[in-house]
């Protein structure tokens, strides 16, 4: 049975509201949360970047059921892999085992704040390699002491972590990521409805149980035009692609290279108004594809509590019917 989630954007929405909102979504009957980890937002009308950590742990305790998750952090610049052992952990800790640790190899915007450079795109491969080695040596609550290619661990212990550990999710797209990537993972996290991605998966990771988690971004509004005025201010980065979107470095050089992106442009790629069919066919591909969880994000703090209010639950109902049953 496909699972549909509710997406916590940092990005669009402050942080009391965004608990405000999970525990609604929890309350409309979504399976699972998950929440962006970003320093910046893409575009600054956006208008915020809360610490995802603290909003998770206030979701924890303002929520009993929906598991919780990070879609995605990156382990490798902002944060060092032994800092994200700890607070993952912790998480698991404060929501009962409901949490589930996404990682990816990052984005510019996030991780040049440190001065530390952004790397090329191998180079973050095998900094992601290394620092899932390293959060999986933390989670067992040994000693750990590394000397890696990237990071040095001295000494180091989790002293809080759960006996039943940390699952973790890797974004992934293309076969060699794929590869090296599922023996480290335990679930799939990708942005695109890939079936070939979901049975590589599958073919290295055996009948494991293994989820493939998904994404898909809307814009209901009662009004078409208005959904599609507001997806374009708030979401015309989305028209960028990974490929850019992962090497742009300021909410500035988004607004740049999105210039020219036109508000009809934005509507072919997500859609927009009160149409909670051309929802479902939006989020059709993916489960067709394969993936057991598709979390939707809702685009723009301004209407977020009307979705959740007037569509959310109508949505639900249609995409539970719609979906298969297994």
């Amino acid at each position: 049975m496909t699972r549909f989630g509710y997406t916590l954007m940092t990005e669009q929405s402050g942080p009391k509201d965004l608990v405000g909102y999970a525990v609604a979504a929890e309350r409309l009957g979504f399976d699972f949360e998950v929440s962006s980890d970003h320093y910046s937002p893409w575009l600054a009308v956006q208008g915020h970047a809360s610490y995802a950590w603290s909003v998770l742990g206030a979701v924890a305790q303002a929520t009993s059921r929906v598991e919780l998750a990070t879609y995605v952090t990156c382990p490798t610049i902002r944060y060092h892999p032994e800092v994200v052992a700890q607070k993952s952990a912790t998480m698991q800790l404060l929501s009962d085992g409901r949490f589930l640790l996404g990682l990816g190899s990052g984005e510019n915007l996030n991780e040049h704040i440190t001065g530390e450079g952004w790397p090329p795109v191998a180079q973050r491969q095998d900094m992601l390699e290394e620092a899932v080695q390293i959060i999986r040596e933390l989670h067992t609550g040994e000693l750990v002491t590394w000397e890696g290619d990237y990071f040095r661990v001295d000494s180091a212990r989790v002293w809080d972590v759960p006996d039943e550990g940390v699952p973790i999710g890797l974004a992934v797209s293309g076969e060699k990521s794929i590869e090296r990537f599922a023996p480290l993972g335990d679930h799939l996290v990708g942005v695109e409805p890939d079936s070939d991605a979901v049975s590589q998966w599958d073919s290295i990771k055996g009948s494991t149980g293994s989820r493939k988690i998904g994404q898909v971004p809307i814009c209901w509004d009662p009004d078409a035009d208005a959904a599609v005025a507001r997806a374009h201010e708030q979401f015309r980065w989305f028209a960028g692609g990974w490929a850019v979107n992962a090497d742009l470095p300021t909410p500035a050089g988004f607004v740049g290279a999105t210039q020219f992106v036109r508000p009809e442009d934005v509507a072919e790629a997500i859609p927009c108004g009160p149409d909670l069919d051309a929802v479902v066919s939006a989020v059709q591909p993916f489960w067709e594809a394969g993936f057991t969880d598709v979390a939707i994000v809702q685009v723009g703090d301004q209407g977020q509590q009307a979705f959740l209010d007037q569509a959310a639950g109508p949505l639900l109902e249609k995409l539970r019917a719609a979906a298969p049953s297994s």
